[in-house]
């Protein structure tokens, strides 16, 4: 059985899963592409977060007009009682989130938060490779790995050459020190402690260049 062929049956049983379902009325969803041809081709899945459960499959792309089918099939009154939309940084699903589900709070993934800090830093890290020379690149060369991974996930081998780059390198110690602070935000279980963080790491940035 190609790729195709398993692509194909597997949405199909998730659109009978979700008639079956009937309709719901969800509060927290969560709202992604999913891959369904090679070439880039994607449709939407939007999830009931508190059931863990598909609700709605479908459209065209991943653009704002299919995710108005979701909304348009949910309809208006359903439409108010959505809470949060958590969704990844696309634009497409935001727009039409606040056209359909203005109240709704929107909620971006942590993953790809997190893929825009290690973009960063690993930028850092290419521009400090190439101010340097000789003996002195031997430091960074070959450090992208323990630079984007959490000091906690490192083996101590890992930790020690870690430790020795930034040590030679103050503004990779500092982008790392502060990449590293930012996954503090998701420990804070009360908005307003959160947001009071999330304030005091954006001050820190206005002393760093």
């Amino acid at each position: 059985m190609d790729w195709k062929t398993v692509k194909k049956i597997d949405m199909e049983y998730m659109q009978l899963q979700i008639k079956k379902r009937g309709r719901i009325t969800p509060k927290i969803i969560g709202i992604d592409e999913i891959s369904v041809r090679r070439g880039h081709k994607y449709n939407v899945i939007v999830s009931d977060i508190e059931k863990r459960i598909p609700i709605w499959f479908g459209g065209e792309d991943r653009s704002e007009k299919s995710i108005a089918e979701f909304y348009a099939d949910l309809g208006k009154n359903r439409c108010r009682k959505l809470n949060i939309a958590a969704m990844d940084m696309w634009p497409a699903f935001e727009t039409a989130t606040k056209k359909h589900a203005p109240q709704a709070s929107i909620l971006y993934d942590k993953f790809h938060i997190i893929r825009h800090l290690n973009f960063t830093l690993d930028k850092i890290r290419r521009i400090e490779y190439g101010k340097l020379s000789g003996d002195e690149r031997k430091y960074v060369k070959g450090q992208k790995y323990n630079l984007l991974s959490r000091w906690k996930h490192l083996e101590l081998p890992a930790k020690r050459s870690l430790k020795t780059l930034l040590s030679n390198n103050k503004k990779l110690y500092t982008a790392y020190v502060l990449k590293e602070t930012f996954e503090q935000l998701w420990d804070y279980a009360y908005e307003g402690s959160a947001r009071k963080f999330f304030e005091k790491w954006k001050d820190m940035l206005k002393w760093q260049r």
